[in-house]
């Protein structure tokens, strides 16, 4: 079997995990251009293999030969699992190493009061103003801590449990699936936004996020629905730069750790791998992590909005 056949396997294998398209095309993206420099696409020696990654690396930047490197390893982890290689050589290619990120949630003490106000009511200067849906995409950034696709992702039944025991079914980075708790303010602003859509554009699809003629928001359209919101709330100023709909989930972490939540109780709430932390690991219980929501501020914000 040639490489290219061996791409479209590990592929094949991933998608079954149900990642988002757009890491499926990362993952196609980083094998092709690997390949495409190697002087023998069927070479898959470890000698081969640096030379294509030190051509890979003359002009991109560490995280990108950092994402391509860890794309390789997952190829040849698949590989030898299903006993196609003796060993992955991955190990003998050297990767850069790359900068942890520091958080960047929205500057000002009031800042996501300030936003979910601002867009709870009605913008007339709007051709077509849909404040409930608005409201809802911020408060699962600044209340759930959601990702930008893992809001794609949502279904209008992916809200389940009984009244104080709502919470939210995500399909996570990697396919990992999490269940977030909601608090009873978030739960009213997700019936309204059904309520309202039901009203607009009748039932269609379950996807949960729907533009003005009920089709599926894509993620295009949902980073423009963000910008759109902190210019109308006049926040525009708060917001780091180049995080737009990640600094909600950032903020949503870094309310979480100031109000008294600990790491294990961030990680299990925002679906990380890992946290890199001095404390050991603790093992959450759920009730924990519905008291660490409790006890996140901005949801008391949203109480008085619906």
């Amino acid at each position: 079997m040639g490489a290219a056949e061996l791409v479209e396997e590990f592929l094949a294998a991933r998608a079954v995990r149900k990642p988002s398209v757009h890491t499926l095309q990362a993952y196609r993206r980083d094998l092709s251009l690997i390949l495409g420099l190697m002087a023998d696409a069927e070479d898959l020696s470890p000698r081969s293999l640096r030379a294509a990654f030190a051509r890979f690396a003359r002009d991109r930047a560490p995280a990108s030969v950092y994402r391509a490197w860890s794309t390789w390893n997952s190829f040849f982890t698949f590989l030898v699992t299903e006993g196609i290689v003796a060993g992955n050589p991955m190990s003998a290619v050297d990767k850069p190493r790359v900068a942890a990120h520091s958080p960047k949630p929205l500057r000002g003490e009031d800042t996501p009061e300030q936003l979910l106000s601002a867009v709870a009511v009605a913008d007339e200067r709007q051709r077509d103003p849909w404040p409930e849906r608005d409201l809802l995409v911020l408060a699962l950034g600044l209340c759930a801590g959601l990702r930008l696709s893992e809001m794609l992702g949502l279904r209008t039944g992916s809200f389940v449990g009984r009244p104080g025991e709502r919470r939210v079914e995500v399909a996570g980075k990697g396919g990992r699936p999490r269940s977030v708790p909601i608090e009873p303010g978030l739960d009213a602003v997700v019936q309204a936004y059904l309520d309202s859509r039901r009203l607009r554009v009748g039932r269609g699809t379950d996807t949960l996020l729907v533009d003005r003629r009920g089709e599926p928001l894509r993620r295009g359209g949902l980073q423009y629905l963000v910008s759109s919101c902190y210019r109308r709330a006049g926040v525009g100023d708060r917001v780091p730069r180049g995080a737009q709909l990640h600094a909600l989930r950032h903020t949503f972490a870094t309310r979480l750790a100031e109000d008294g939540a600990n790491a294990s109780e961030i990680m299990r709430l925002l679906g990380h791998g890992s946290l890199t932390t001095s404390q050991n690991y603790i093992e959450v219980t759920s009730a924990q992590q519905r008291a660490a929501v409790r006890s996140n501020r901005t949801n008391r914000a949203l109480n008085g909005l619906i």
